[in-house]
């Protein structure tokens, strides 16, 4: 579960690196509107949520796979206290 969580932040992170670098056109790039399409499946569907309620706009987009990390997190740690528990009563 740990490799899923750090592989979700490596893309996201990647993600959101490229929109900056093709929204201000750093590096050399040209200025690019369509620089944000790699967070859009990240964020799913959290960003069709937020489309469907009139939320439009870089923020959501940017927002909605952070959600999906922290449910990531949590699912993890859950899992982390769930092995250790039965750790414990087996030890017993």
């Amino acid at each position: 579960m740990r490799i899923v969580c750090g592989a979700f932040i490596a893309l996201y992170v990647a993600a959101f690196a490229l929109l900056i670098i093709g929204t201000f056109g750093l590096f050399g790039q040209e200025q690019d509107p369509l620089s944000g399409v790699f967070l859009l499946p990240l964020g799913l569907p959290w960003n069709w949520l937020a489309d469907k309620a009139g939320l439009g706009g870089p923020i959501p987009a940017i927002v909605a796979p952070a959600i999906n990390l922290a449910i990531l997190l949590f699912a993890c740690r859950c899992c982390r206290r769930r092995r250790a528990r039965k750790l414990a009563l087996a030890a017993d």
